[in-house]
């Protein structure tokens, strides 16, 4: 079934699909939507729970006291709602509890604008305190903010590690016909709390350290399982375009104004945690000069060149930052020839 609908409403589609039972959260632009859908279904249907708590850092809590209690639960946010929300996603990781947050970036430092950015990549990666045990994808339009909510959902549960979804303001406002595919066996959830004494607070360094060592081991063994990337344009070309979200598809259309010009090939990587580090070291070999572009004053750099051998690419290894702001395809045209 096809529907016209918007990035926000697609994503809290996806949950339903997915087997969403219940959703917390505080609105915030340009996020609101989904949590607007949501108790509008919850209205509807009395099998589906939901409450607007009052604050972000009450609502990630919720969310994982409610998936303790064996619940399908998410929440929905955006910018300086994703910095409170870092406290409950670090017990989220401590705890290994597989709750979903999806968060419509927008601009900052603070309050900044309520639009569009890409700005919430480092904090989506690595805020609070640990290590960054969590799984983060980035979708680039409303159809895929359907499928990765899924998908999300499913990863969560299965390898048990907090999961992100991260789209940005203008994904959420785009209306468009999203493709709605209810998938036929969403993993079921069970109480996580039940005959369990699950711990947050360690005394002994040394038995924190194992037991975090555990879930390092775990989430590292599983990167490769979890990792996923597109590629797309011409695969004998010597230069390489790295963008996530929504800037892959201004990207493509100026790739595709270039065809008869010039060779130009994609990575786009869709998780940017576990970050598909094999599959770029495999298609930057020979590549004699590499672009990245993003809407953010190099997170996304940062990221990329912790995973490649930066060395063998400095002076081929070109950054261009539109912080809190989206390209046109003819800038990336014109930074290219």
């Amino acid at each position: 079934m096809k529907l016209f609908t918007s990035g926000n409403e697609a994503a809290c589609l996806g949950a339903l699909a997915a087997g969403a039972e219940a959703m917390y959260g505080y609105p915030i632009t340009p996020s609101t939507e989904i949590l607007q859908t949501w108790a509008l279904k919850s209205s509807e249907n009395d099998e589906l729970q939901f409450l607007q708590t009052e604050d972000e850092t009450s609502a990630g809590f919720a969310v994982n006291g409610s998936v303790l209690a064996g619940m399908k639960t998410f929440t929905a946010t955006a910018g300086p709602g994703t910095v409170l929300m870092q406290d409950p996603l670090s017990m989220a990781e401590n705890l290994r509890l597989p709750s979903v947050t999806i968060v419509m970036q927008r601009g900052g430092p603070s309050t900044g604008t309520v639009n569009y950015s890409q700005q919430e990549v480092t904090l989506s990666c690595f805020g609070g305190n640990g290590e960054g045990l969590r799984i983060v994808y980035s979708a680039g339009n409303p159809q895929e903010m359907y499928d990765y909510v899924i998908k999300g959902f499913d990863s969560a549960w299965k390898y048990r590690f907090p999961t992100i979804i991260l789209g940005d303001g203008y994904i959420g406002k785009q209306k468009t016909s999203v493709n709605i595919n209810h998938p036929l066996h969403p993993i079921k959830t069970e109480n996580l709390a039940k005959g369990k004494n699950l711990r947050n607070c360690f005394s002994s360094e040394d038995e924190f350290a194992k037991y975090l060592q555990d879930s390092i081991d775990d989430f590292e063994s599983n990167s490769e399982n979890i990792s996923e990337y597109e590629i797309y344009g011409d695969n004998k070309a010597d230069e390489l375009i790295i963008v996530h979200g929504s800037t892959y598809y201004i990207a493509k259309e100026a790739v595709n104004k270039l065809k008869s010009r010039k060779k130009l090939l994609i990575f786009r990587p869709i998780t940017l945690r576990p970050y598909p580090t094999h599959a770029l070291n495999r298609v930057l070999k020979n590549k004699k000069k590499v672009y990245v572009f993003e809407s953010a004053y190099g997170q996304f750099s940062r990221l990329t060149k912790d995973i490649i051998d930066f060395d063998k690419f400095k002076g081929k290894f070109l950054s261009h930052n539109n912080p809190a702001k989206s390209y046109l395809p003819e800038e990336i045209i014109d930074t290219v020839t």
